[in-house]
């Protein structure tokens, strides 16, 4: 499998991730999906403490043991949880920062982490304090690169402007196309996209038309559910067969991008999407023109600049 460069960093990471979020918290089931992807050529992994309060960095943790050195890391802090509770607050402050990677540490069993993410963000943080945490993690070598997962522009550009960032996690697919606005920016400060969702919840895969049935009554974004359905007959004439190759090809067709991050729950999911993407052929230039005009070039209506 192909790596990309996560910004200007000296991480590579394979055009497909693994996002670990739904791989439960059966020890040996956890292990099977996570193996299934690093024996198939994924390298990046992305958890975060959040993801069942804990448990998620602990199956991750438990599935790399003796295979550190081909793995790359990602997680998140800035969600303060009780996990007897349930709940969860935000809490971006630097002694939670400290101490969320601290307990990551320790539930993953690592002595670092390669891309440490803070998980959101809002324009009234104090986003120099945040920086200087991050900075000071990486300096003592407990974090190798940091970035932000976010989809709010302001906050985004906040980071870009005053921190040394080289990765935003957005959701981004063929049906959510709001990322690209930002691409031209993070462009210019050398920073890399990791895209989260890149099937739009099944609605770009094999199955997309069940999926609109059971998942799109509500509709998506700003698709109704009759424009979904639309799609769907316009997206399985045009991709044929390879519905989720297809995907992949678009997300990866932009460079600011440096990995799909899809998520399994099985072993058999793990491997049909990366064998989707192994079979497929390079898209060309029309049929990615294509793919655009049968999709909404959407952009973020709140958190603008």
């Amino acid at each position: 499998m192909q790596k990309r460069q996560i910004g200007s960093s000296d991480l590579h990471i394979s055009e497909l991730g693994l996002g670990c979020m739904s791989i439960g918290t059966e020890e040996n089931k956890a292990k099977d999906i996570i193996t299934a992807a690093l024996d198939n050529g994924v390298n990046y992994l992305d958890t975060a403490d959040l993801y069942s309060f804990g448990e998620n960095e602990k199956m991750v943790g438990k599935a790399v043991q003796g295979k550190r050195d081909q793995v790359v890391i990602g997680s998140k802090v800035g969600n303060d949880f009780d996990k007897e509770k349930g709940t969860w607050e935000w809490n971006p402050s630097p002694q939670h920062i400290k101490e969320g990677l601290k307990d990551s540490l320790h539930r993953m069993n690592l002595e670092y982490i390669d891309l440490y993410q803070l998980h959101g963000g809002t324009i009234d943080d104090s986003a120099d304090e945040i920086i200087d945490t991050f900075e000071d993690l990486k300096q003592e070598g407990l974090i190798r690169e940091y970035g932000i997962s976010s989809i709010r522009p302001n906050v985004i550009k906040q980071y870009l402007e005053r921190s040394s960032i080289v990765s935003v996690m957005m959701q981004y697919s063929l049906l959510d196309r709001r990322p690209e606005e930002l691409f031209p920016l993070l462009d210019e400060y050398n920073v890399s996209v990791l895209a989260r969702g890149p099937l739009a919840k099944g609605m770009l895969s094999g199955s997309a038309g069940e999926v609109v049935q059971s998942k799109g009554k509500e509709g998506f974004l700003e698709y109704s559910y009759e424009e979904l359905k639309q799609f769907t007959e316009q997206w399985s004439q045009l991709a044929g067969t390879e519905e989720n190759a297809k995907s992949f090809q678009y997300i990866l067709n932009n460079r600011t991008v440096a990995s799909c991050i899809f998520g399994a729950s099985t072993p058999a999911q793990v491997e049909e999407n990366i064998q989707s993407y192994e079979k497929a052929d390079p898209l060309q230039e029309y049929l990615y023109q294509q793919m655009q005009s049968i999709s909404k070039p959407l952009q973020y209506k709140n958190h603008r600049y």
